[in-house]
C-alpha cells in the first residue's frame, strides 16, 4: 500500500521514494486521534498513506471549523510551511478515518525542495489546492446559509469517501461548520423531510436527487 502510494505521487524520482522511506517514521491512528494541536511544535511534516485527516481552526470562542481534508497521499500544507519558518501550529489535525501516517522530520523536507523538484512540485500542487479550499470555506462563510454549508459538507464527505453512507454525528457536523448541534439537527431534519437525506444512528445516508 505505501509503496503505491508515494510512487505515484513522485513517479519519476524513485531515489527521492526511497529516501521518504529511509528517513520518514510510519505510525497508524484510530478515528478521533489527534496528531497535531494548536501551538504545538511542528517537528515533522505528515503525509498521509492510508486513510484521512481533517484539519480544523479553532476560534477565540472556542467554536471550531473545518479547514480542509487531507486524504491518501496528501500532507498539511499548513504544517509544512509552519514547520519551516519554526512557527507553532495554528491548525489542529484529527484523524477522520483509520489513518497510517509517515511523518518526514522538518529539516529533511526543507532539504529535499533543493535536492528534488518532484518534491517542490509536490508542494506547490498541495498549497495551490488549499488555498482554493480555503477560498472555497471563506465564500461559504460570508456568503451561503447554514443550510447551504451543511449539504455541500455532507456531499464533501461523500465524494472524498466514494460512499453516499456518511459516519458522523450531529455534533460533529456543527463543530466543522463552526455552529451549534440543535441547529445542526434542525435543519437535516429538514433535509430528511425534502428527501435529500435519510437519518440514522450517527449516519446520514445521501439520498440521490436530480438537484444535488
Amino acid at each position: 500500500m505505501q509503496e503505491s502510494v508515494l510512487s505515484s505521487e513522485f513517479s519519476s524520482s524513485p531515489d527521492l521514494v526511497e529516501k521518504l522511506y529511509r528517513l520518514g517514521t510510519t505510525k497508524d491512528y484510530s478515528e478521533g486521534d489527534i496528531i497535531l494541536d494548536e501551538n504545538a511544535s511542528i517537528r515533522a511534516i505528515p503525509i498521509v498513506m492510508k486513510g484521512m485527516i481533517k484539519v480544523i481552526r479553532t476560534e477565540e470562542d472556542g467554536r471550531e471549523i473545518l479547514l480542509y481534508y487531507i486524504k491518501s497521499g496528501e500532507s498539511c500544507i499548513m504544517s509544512f510551511l509552519g514547520g519551516m519558518h519554526n512557527e507553532k501550529s495554528i491548525v489542529k489535525a484529527e484523524v477522520e478515518e483509520d489513518a497510517e501516517i509517515l511523518f518526514l522530520p522538518v529539516d529533511q523536507a526543507s532539504l529535499f525542495i533543493k535536492e528534488h523538484p518532484e518534491w517542490l512540485d509536490y508542494i506547490f500542487r498541495l498549497y495551490h489546492k488549499r488555498f482554493e479550499e480555503l477560498l472555497d470555506i471563506i465564500n461559504a462563510i460570508a456568503f451561503k446559509k447554514v443550510d447551504q454549508r451543511l449539504l455541500n459538507l455532507l456531499r464533501k464527505k461523500s465524494e472524498i469517501t466514494g460512499s453516499e453512507k456518511i459516519i458522523t454525528t450531529h455534533e460533529q457536523l456543527a463543530n466543522e461548520l463552526g455552529t451549534a448541534r440543535v441547529v445542526v439537527s434542525r435543519l437535516l431534519k429538514q433535509l430528511e423531510e425534502e428527501g435529500t437525506v435519510k437519518l440514522g444512528r450517527n449516519k446520514i445516508l445521501l439520498l440521490k436527487k436530480d438537484n444535488l
